[in-house]
């Protein structure tokens, strides 16, 4: 009789972070940048909400990620604005930075 191959035992990639202490705190602050994201979302402007992404949360500070200068100029225009919800929203207060993507491979 043949028996298929067992699967060696893997875990769900959040239980694997949370077990690491280090790991641990990356997906917190992973989760920390998403909600900031979702707390600022709607003042996006329409046409650019779908070019900004959440970035890196860390001591320094919270990036916004866009793919182009021309994005990154008219979203540094808001950054008053996206501080002040944040602060609204209960966040504590970090430097907000705009970031351009590189589109290197």
């Amino acid at each position: 009789m043949h028996r298929p191959p067992q699967q060696p035992f893997t875990r769900p990639i959040t239980e694997a972070l949370g077990a690491n202490q280090t790991l641990g705190r990356l997906l917190e602050r992973l989760r920390e940048s998403q909600a900031r994201f979702e707390a600022i979302r709607p003042a996006l402007p329409p046409a650019m909400r779908q070019w900004v992404k959440p970035g890196v949360l860390d001591d320094e500070g919270w990036n916004l990620l866009v793919p182009n200068t021309a994005v990154a100029a008219k979203l540094r225009q808001s950054l008053p604005t996206l501080e002040q919800l944040l602060t609204q929203a209960g966040w504590p207060a970090v430097a907000l930075k705009v970031k351009v993507q590189s589109n290197r491979p």
